[in-house]
């Protein structure tokens, strides 16, 4: 495998051999291009941008130098295997010198073609009723400026919009408001309500089931509110091993309104099939934090859509219809464009100006200094410890992890267990070493057991927490959820009891659980979309590019009244100095910068 050893993976290679093997002709530059290619969207990129790379030398065993960006264009060019825009080939070259797999490049196009499609079509409503309402569901929006209310009106008057704001900011309670004032508007709304994950979806639909008593209309305007919730795979109708589904361009989605919640975590190819499927006249509302981290698959689309990390005026028309409907007195006189649909909701009502968990979470999201907040104040939520050597780890988890698990082991009710099972975990940002959640969740066990709360003599004993690692559609058991085994005392038999958003439990034998794993700890990326009351949240030892402001921003975010943060001051200040870079071409074709290209594909 000569230079591809360390620096690139078996399939970065055989992904280079085989376009060597199509294009017909031996080309070192071409298969470099290729390996790159295929590394970075492993990495999460959408594209390798080949001037980023053009003339330096590479960190792989041979430390391989890249040609300059002139030459490598023109070999590339000459290639049967890469095309322009438009083409139907392996490789897509753009204007920018940004290479393309074909398919992720027509994804790209897609979603940008359809969020300006959707994003252009203004809703009409009827003033007076939409008046009305929001005197009744948001009481003080006369006052001022209320972005919550700017963030309940934009998707009445457009296609397409987005809610960002972080943990505690109000988005799923603005959500069930939203859904009110549309069905107000037309009480026959087909609603359709998702998240990327089982967890997730279930979370929403509990969260607006929980606010739908206390929204002041009319009761026909409650019963239309969905029953259920789905997840993006089982809305969009996937198939038993295949990659199709039974909705897409062909075959619309029968809703009106469809509402993604946490939308950070939706990746490139998964959000491009939900813009397929949706009607020209549909409403897409994205909820999410565009500060979280990203999807695990290629793509930052949240973060492309929003533009992170720049502001934009709103329009002078969208500035004039939020003064007619809200009285608002928004300022703005730019031209109309994406802006418009996007609204950040800023106030937190979880985390007060004291509240150190909000203080750290702002400091970290705005890359400052996070040790003198720590270091310089006194918070009851939030305690940093420096992170103890992997010989002293056991001590120094014991009492931490008695104290958190014994309340739910000891109790008799199932609810009360599962209640109290969710007030606290163990956060770890990476998988494998003495900082991992496989060695933690090993320790965790040995302390438990030896405390006398548990018996981890057989695979399934009473009191293991266990998550789903694999889809099982027919359980409704998604990748993610979290459950904990517990001995019927009826029967004497052991089941792993799962909380549902209808339903106070429901119960599955263990003998029929699809692929899981022990989870007294998960990794943050597993835990985006779950609260916990309390979370000792652990960095490892050593910096790791994994290791990022997104990351720990993510974490300390899962706390909702107490945060232990464990790490290493220049580990901790080195994750936060770290952002997520992805490379698209997305926020281009979203925002100015690009043109887009008609696709070559088939949309399905």
């Amino acid at each position: 495998m000569g230079v591809y050893e360390r620096y690139f993976s078996e399939i970065d290679y055989q992904f280079a051999e085989l376009m060597k093997r199509l294009s017909g002709a031996e080309s070192k530059d071409l298969k470099l291009a290729a390996s790159l290619l295929s590394k970075h969207t492993r990495d999460g990129h959408v594209c390798l941008n080949l001037s980023s790379f053009a003339g330096t030398t590479l960190e792989d065993e041979a430390r391989t130098l890249c040609p300059g960006l002139e030459e490598w264009i023109r070999g590339l060019k000459e290639s049967r295997v890469v095309g322009y825009p438009g083409h139907l080939r392996p490789m897509i070259l753009d204007d920018h010198f940004r290479l393309y797999l074909g398919r992720y490049f027509d994804y790209e196009q897609r979603i940008a073609e359809r969020i300006l499609f959707l994003n252009g079509q203004g809703k009409n409503v009827d003033k007076g009723i939409l008046k009305e309402g929001l005197k009744r569901l948001f009481p003080r929006f006369f006052d001022g400026i209320d972005w919550q209310t700017i963030a309940a009106v934009t998707p009445l008057i457009k296609g397409f919009s987005v809610i960002t704001g972080g943990p505690g900011t109000g988005k799923t309670t603005t959500a069930a408001r939203i859904l009110a004032l549309i069905l107000e508007q037309n009480p026959q709304a087909r609603i359709a309500l998702c998240a990327p994950t089982g967890k997730a979806a279930d979370k929403l639909l509990k969260s607006v089931s929980l606010v739908l008593p206390s929204l002041d209309c009319p009761e026909v305007v409650k019963t239309g509110f969905p029953g259920e919730s789905f997840t993006i795979h089982r809305l969009l109708g996937s198939g038993y091993r295949t990659i199709s589904f039974k909705y897409n361009a062909q075959n619309r989605l029968p809703y009106d309104v469809v509402l993604v919640d946490e939308a950070s975590m939706v990746d490139l190819a998964l959000m491009a099939k939900l813009f397929d499927a949706l009607h020209d006249s549909a409403r897409l509302i994205l909820l999410g934090d565009r500060d979280q981290l990203v999807s695990v698959q290629a793509g930052y689309v949240l973060g492309d859509i929003c533009d992170t990390g720049k502001s934009h005026a709103y329009s002078r028309r969208f500035t004039a219809q939020m003064h007619d409907l809200t009285g608002a007195p928004l300022k703005g006189d730019a031209g109309e464009g994406l802006q418009d649909a996007i609204v950040e909701l800023r106030r937190n009502y979880r985390f007060g100006p004291e509240s150190g968990i909000g203080k750290l979470s702002m400091a970290v999201n705005e890359g400052s200094d996070c040790l003198e907040i720590l270091a310089s104040e006194v918070h009851e939520d939030i305690r940093f410890t420096t992170l103890p050597a992997p010989g002293a780890l056991k001590q120094k988890l014991r009492n931490a992890v008695i104290r958190g698990y014994r309340p739910c082991l000891v109790a008799r009710d199932f609810q009360d267990c599962l209640n109290m099972f969710g007030t606290f975990k163990i956060l770890c940002a990476i998988r494998e070493g003495p900082y991992g959640v496989l060695a933690i969740n090993a320790l965790a066990e040995r302390i438990l057991a030896e405390a006398g709360l548990i018996r981890p003599d057989r695979p399934y004993y009473h009191g293991r927490p266990v998550m789903i690692t694999v889809n099982d559609y027919g359980l409704r058991l998604f990748n993610g959820d979290v459950g904990i085994i517990l001995r019927d005392p009826d029967d004497g038999r052991l089941y792993a009891w799962f909380e549902g958003a209808e339903e106070r439990s429901r119960r599955i034998p263990v003998g029929r659980l699809p692929g899981h794993e022990t989870v007294y700890a998960m990794t943050i990326h597993k835990s985006q979309g779950s609260e916990f009351e309390d979370v000792l949240m652990m960095l490892p030892n050593r910096d790791s590019r994994v290791l990022t402001r997104e990351l720990v921003y993510t974490g300390i975010t899962r706390a909702r009244k107490h945060l232990d943060l464990w790490a290493r001051d220049e580990v901790l200040q080195a994750a936060v100095s770290r952002r997520i870079e992805r490379t698209s071409g997305l926020r281009d074709a979203l925002w100015g910068a690009s043109t887009i290209h008609p696709s070559p594909f088939h949309h399905s």
